[in-house]
């Protein structure tokens, strides 16, 4: 388009005082107030210059976006003042979705989070000497009988210290593996193994949170071949900590060797030196009784003799995000009395959700707990879910057809097991799968699904029973 047609085109646009001293406008001012109508306006006519600039908005088309102007702005004041934190429908099949919000909380958890944030509460205040308390009392009775009570009746090995096992909660694993690093470690080496290196989401590398914790890190061993006489060998009068991290989202294969926690746990106590294991995600669930291998639980290490352990609250345990510091009553204390962690704790709500959640486990009511009641979910039973939702779907453009597939942990848990199950696999005559899953992205609640092989797949094991509906409402409206 030629710069003097543009000219016209622009003249065309009025002034924002004019817009705003218009009858259908002005009464916006009243509702939402004057200057955030007059960003509003702003946004609208900004977006209009860039349609015309592109030679999209032009003659007839550009009167008639003049002519719908109020209600234009009303519609950027909506989406302004509307949440951008929404619920979605997760249709991935991957239960722990890191982009997702992880573990969905329980609803006893949802109420307690309610009762507590609606009023007062004895967060910080001892009810029976009417004092002041500790924050973190709450969740750590429960710890205990969790953990104390399962490592005694299981192995007659506790801690290195002889210790009970004692837990602090924190905002999230890294903040949990920062403090323990910072309280056991600040100034002296850590030894850890060079194939346990590793970085996940959000580039959380642990030589970084290492070094920002003032411990040094001191590697041993290969990418895949790290032996006990590694670390035996690397420890001197500097050494304050032996370190076990979870490589989470990768596995090593093939020519590979790993020192046990066990054997790491001897070399400890042999040489008074702490050992921590960073398990990332971490659970008190028994996952090998459903068939899971390979990811080691809290109680594990508590049994194999780690002193330390660091894991996350919204990915194996169900509940909100937190980073959880279990381990010798001693060392737990050390980090308590750190500064550091002051600046790391928790609020109310976090404490409200993680309370509630650990009451299931002391119920043994797993399946009040979402994550692991999809987990537990059959093959069977979802097929006959995705049997049963299909068969409402009316319409010829999309084809929908049942088929077998893998749900996925997530969350950096269990990278290389998989769980079966049966996924919705879908087409469309009119639409390519990636325009269909952004059209699924647009219904009234956004349902997530994944593209594979031209298809967009849905799994079920991470819907809602309750949510099927509106999943085949959302496909009812697309086939129509």
């Amino acid at each position: 388009m030629k710069n003097a047609a543009l000219s016209e085109l622009f003249r065309r646009l009025p002034s924002v005082d004019d817009v705003m001293r218009s009858a259908a406008v002005n009464p916006l001012a009243v509702i939402y107030g004057h200057e955030f109508v007059r960003e509003a306006l702003r946004a609208v006519l900004a977006r209009l210059r860039q349609e015309i600039t592109c030679g999209s908005l032009e003659g007839d088309a550009l009167a008639l976006a003049l002519s719908g102007l109020p209600e234009a702005v009303e519609s950027q004041l909506q989406r302004a003042l509307s949440y951008s934190l929404r619920p979605v429908i997760n249709a991935t099949g991957v239960i722990l979705h890191t982009n997702l919000g992880r573990a969905p909380l329980a609803d006893r958890a949802i109420g307690h989070i309610r009762e507590t944030a609606a009023g007062y509460s004895n967060l910080e205040f001892d009810l029976d000497a009417g004092a002041r308390g500790k924050r973190d009392t709450h969740v750590n009775r429960l710890f205990q009988r969790l953990l104390n009570e399962e490592t005694e009746t299981k192995t007659k090995t506790k801690t290195k210290s002889g210790a009970s096992v004692s837990t602090i909660v924190v905002n999230n694993n890294a903040a949990a593996v920062l403090l323990a690093l910072n309280t056991l470690a600040e100034g002296g080496e850590v030894i850890v193994s060079r194939g346990e290196l590793v970085e996940i989401g959000g580039s959380f590398r642990i030589p970084d949170v290492m070094a920002k914790s003032g411990a040094i890190l001191r590697e041993v061993g290969t990418t895949n071949r790290t032996r006990v006489s590694d670390y035996e060998r690397a420890i001197t009068e500097r050494t304050r900590l032996l370190l076990r991290v979870h490589r989470s989202n990768f596995e090593i294969s093939g020519f590979t060797e790993q020192a046990s926690t066990a054997e790491l746990a001897a070399l400890g106590r042999k040489r008074g030196v702490p050992l921590m294991d960073d398990l990332g995600s971490g659970g008190l669930f028994e996952l090998r009784a459903i068939g899971i291998d390979g990811e080691t639980g809290v109680l594990d290490s508590l049994h194999r003799g780690v002193d330390i352990v660091t894991y996350s609250g919204d990915k194996l345990l169900g509940g909100p995000q937190a980073g959880l510091i279990s381990g010798a009553a001693e060392l737990v204390a050390r980090m308590r009395s750190n500064s550091l962690f002051r600046a790391l704790r928790v609020d109310k709500l976090i404490y409200a959700a993680l309370e509630a959640t650990l009451l299931a486990y002391v119920r043994h009511d797993y399946d009040a707990i979402p994550a692991l009641r999809m987990i537990q979910l059959s093959k069977e039973e979802i097929g006959g879910r995705a049997e049963a939702l299909a068969a409402r779907i009316a319409g010829y453009t999309l084809k929908i057809e049942v088929v077998d597939g893998e749900s996925l942990l997530g969350g950096g848990a269990a990278p290389s097991s998989a769980l079966p199950t049966r996924l919705l696999a879908l087409t469309c005559e009119d639409l390519s799968a990636d325009e269909l899953t952004a059209r699924l992205r647009g219904s009234e609640v956004p349902i997530i699904g994944r593209v594979d092989g031209g298809r967009v797949l849905l799994d079920l094991r991470t819907v809602f029973p309750e949510q099927d509906a509106a999943v085949a409402a959302a496909l009812n409206r697309i086939a129509s």
